[in-house]
């Protein structure tokens, strides 16, 4: 049993994202998940200027009538909107692949201040000293695919770089 689990703490994404997609799906029609993996979606250039608004579903008449896509709402700043309008066809194809069926067949920008991601700050790890070379060196010895060797080590070095960051000083 984890120490979590015996202390019954969870994590506050865990939390916020039960509480927080069924508010954003009966608000907005979107889930988290498509606001958190927007700029995976729609790649870098896009992703950092626009953020999903919202998703307006078309309303039925009646249960029986045809599935109709809806239109994705998108929110970006001012250079960014012709770039969105060029690619619109592109993408609507990746938030449909990404949802999963064809929900998507219309793009309406609207253009407003979008705040920008904050990065994710990663600690530089410490390189590992000679003798774990040698043993990771070892461990990988028979390993015939050059790549998968190299891709290996380098896990091997993040991994006793990493623990030794943790160890208290």
């Amino acid at each position: 049993m984890s120490r979590e689990e015996k202390s019954g703490f969870k994590p506050l994404a865990d939390t916020a994202g039960s509480v927080l997609d069924p508010v954003l799906r009966k608000r907005a029609g979107i889930n988290l998940s498509l606001i958190q993996a927007w700029e995976d979606v729609v790649g870098p250039q896009i992703g950092a200027q626009s953020r999903p608004l919202r998703i307006v579903w078309p309303r039925r008449a009646h249960e029986d009538d045809p599935f109709q896509p809806a239109t994705l709402i998108i929110g970006c700043e001012g250079m960014a909107a012709m770039r969105i309008q060029h690619s619109t066809g592109e993408i609507i194809n990746r938030v449909n692949s990404f949802l999963g069926f064809a929900a998507i067949a219309r793009i309406r920008i609207e253009q407003k201040s979008v705040a920008p991601v904050a990065q994710r700050k990663v600690k530089p790890l410490m390189p590992v000293g000679a003798p774990a070379e040698k043993k990771l060196a070892q461990a990988t010895v028979g390993i015939e695919d050059e790549a998968l060797r190299a891709s290996l080590m380098q896990l091997g070095r993040n991994i006793l770089a990493e623990k030794a960051n943790k160890k208290p000083r």
